[in-house]
C-alpha cells in the first residue's frame, strides 16, 4: 500500500502513541468497571478511542480517494526560537516580573515568524501586556512581580 497523505500518517501516528501512552500509564491506576469506574477508568477508555481514532487516520492516508500531500522540512529555528522564548520567560518572570518577562517572550517568540515585523510586535506586546495585567494581577491576583524590584524603589 502506498502513503498518499502524509499529514494523515503522522497525525495517525501520533494519535496512536499518545492513546497508547495515555493506557499504559493509566494501568497503576485501578481501573474497575463501567458500573463502578476507578480512576484509571476514563484515561484507558479515552487512551483507547484515542489510539483506533489514529489508527483510522493512518489507514485513511493510504486510500486511493486521499488526496496527495507532502510533509515539509521541520523549521529547526522556529521550533528552537520559541522553546527559547518560553524558557527565558520562565527563567525572567521571578527576577523582572510580569511586564518585562512578557515583553521577551513576545519579541523572542516574534523572531521565529517569516513575516516579523517590529510594529505588529510592538502593537501585539502592548494589547497582551495590558490584557495580561488586567486578567493575572488585577482580575486573578496572582502572587509575582509586576515590575523587577530594582525599579520599584
Amino acid at each position: 500500500m502506498k502513503v498518499r497523505n502524509h499529514h494523515d500518517l503522522w497525525a495517525g501516528l501520533m494519535f496512536i502513541g499518545f492513546g497508547v501512552v495515555f493506557m499504559a500509564l493509566a494501568q497503576q491506576y485501578q481501573i474497575g468497571s463501567a458500573a463502578k469506574m476507578g480512576p484509571g477508568y476514563f484515561p484507558t477508555i479515552l487512551g483507547g478511542l484515542l489510539a483506533v481514532l489514529g489508527t483510522a487516520i493512518a489507514a485513511g492516508s493510504m486510500a486511493a480517494s486521499a488526496h496527495e500531500a507532502r510533509v515539509a522540512a521541520i523549521g529547526w529555528r522556529e521550533i528552537v526560537l520559541v522553546l527559547l522564548a518560553v524558557l527565558l520567560f520562565a527563567f525572567a518572570l521571578p527576577r523582572l516580573g510580569i511586564v518585562l518577562s512578557l515583553v521577551i517572550l513576545i519579541f523572542t517568540s516574534a523572531l521565529a515568524s517569516h513575516e516579523f515585523s517590529f510594529r505588529d510586535t510592538v502593537i501585539a506586546c502592548v494589547f497582551l501586556l495590558v490584557l495580561s495585567y488586567l486578567v493575572f494581577v488585577k482580575g486573578l491576583e496572582l502572587q509575582f512581580l509586576t515590575w523587577p524590584k530594582f525599579l520599584m524603589t
